[in-house]
């Protein structure tokens, strides 16, 4: 079985959420028979096609960049060309210049959306996009969310309840690299082995600036990773704050990083506005066996950690509040360490990327059964 996906970003140009989780489903799908491609744009599409684990990347050259959209004369001829060939297309929503390419190349293929988040930000782009995104999400035979939270919560799934699924996203363990005892005591030295640790990039809606006002007056550690467009920003807020004990450590390798998160105390994400629409380094934290603390903002973060039972749950945008869970967990070692056992335990039952795989193959497979009993 083959199937297209087809997103307006992915590696190895641009490293983030959503890419993470095409790569998994990629990856997953092969070990159940699952052959995938990957169509996306490139400022710089040199070689055109990139093998990238066990599937193909194709690239077509981005045009012009608006909005967070990515637009592309190229792509509407290698997008008919490659769905041609392929059983299903799996969309990746949002990305408004996708919905176009959709029409104008009037495919007919098996469609699915992999429904990644709301529009927050564009509001009144929002307004002139929504009939074209309400006429396309109602030609997909199919919508999937990431967490039963999400749909709960989505005003506009909520409109196609009948044709949404949920699959939660998965990772696999074992493809992380696993850090040698060098680098590993690189990171004890320099930021010690009890730490609250932030993996993610410095995007509006991380909420990093709560984290930081959570932190005036305690001198609990706190390691961040990641870079992004407010970098400078939280860096002045923390001077401002004379905030001593955290260490902003950019961008890093998944060498580092997993150093770090094996090393790490807790995780702490505070991500505020529903573009947090799962949280995969929360989701990494989990699969390490780390307690966590986020806020409720009726998204996936509410899926992976569950309130005192894999870590604590808290109002969003309330610095207090975020305070007081970090010294709950920064004192009671003993609670932290259960609930970290109990978000490793979840990770397994419910995240793995094998689960995800199956799921979706699963989802491939009575699409196309559909399909093949209404053309008889």
């Amino acid at each position: 079985m083959r199937v297209l996906h087809f997103f307006k970003t992915y590696l190895p140009d641009s490293v983030g959420g959503i890419e993470q989780v095409i790569f998994q489903l990629c990856e997953s799908g092969a070990q159940h028979g699952v052959e995938s491609q990957v169509l996306t744009l490139s400022a710089n599409p040199t070689p055109p096609v990139v093998q990238l684990g066990q599937h193909e990347v194709h690239r077509a050259k981005l045009d012009i960049q608006f909005a967070s959209t990515g637009f592309s004369w190229s792509v509407f001829k290698q997008f008919r060309e490659m769905a041609a060939e392929a059983d299903v297309v799996n969309y990746h929503f949002p990305w408004p210049f996708m919905d176009l390419v959709h029409f104008a190349s009037g495919i007919k293929k098996p469609s699915i959306v992999t429904y990644h988040s709301d529009i927050i930000r564009q509001k009144h782009l929002l307004k002139l996009y929504r009939p074209l995104m309400n006429r396309f999400l109602a030609s997909a035979d199919r919508i999937v969310a990431a967490s039963p939270n999400y749909l709960h919560t989505s005003d506009v799934l909520q409109q196609f309840q009948d044709k949404t699924r949920v699959i939660p996203y998965g990772l696999n363990k074992a493809g992380y690299p696993q850090p040698d005892s060098e680098r590993t005591a690189h990171w004890r030295q320099t930021v010690g082995d009890k730490f609250f640790l932030f993996v993610g990039v410095m995007r509006y809606y991380k909420g990093l600036h709560i984290l930081l006002d959570a932190l005036k007056g305690l001198d609990y550690p706190v390691v961040i990773v990641g870079a992004g467009p407010l970098e400078l920003e939280l860096h002045a807020q923390a001077a401002a704050l004379g905030l001593r004990n955290i260490h902003f450590l950019g961008r890093l390798g998944d060498e580092d990083k997993v150093a770090l998160l094996q090393l790490s105390y807790a995780i702490v994400f505070p991500s505020h506005l529903r573009s947090e629409a799962f949280g995969i380094s929360l989701l990494e934290g989990a699969m390490y066996g780390k307690p966590m603390i986020s806020s409720e903002i009726g998204t996936g973060t509410s899926y992976i950690n569950i309130h005192n039972e894999t870590g604590l749950v808290v109002p969003p945008s309330q610095p207090q509040a975020f305070r007081e869970a970090m010294r709950t967990l920064w004192e009671n070692p003993a609670q932290a360490a259960q609930m970290g056992a109990k978000a490793e335990a979840r990770y397994r039952q419910l995240f793995t990327a094998d689960e995800m795989g199956r799921k979706w193959t699963e989802l491939y497979e009575e699409l196309l059964e559909e399909k093949a009993l209404s053309y008889a």
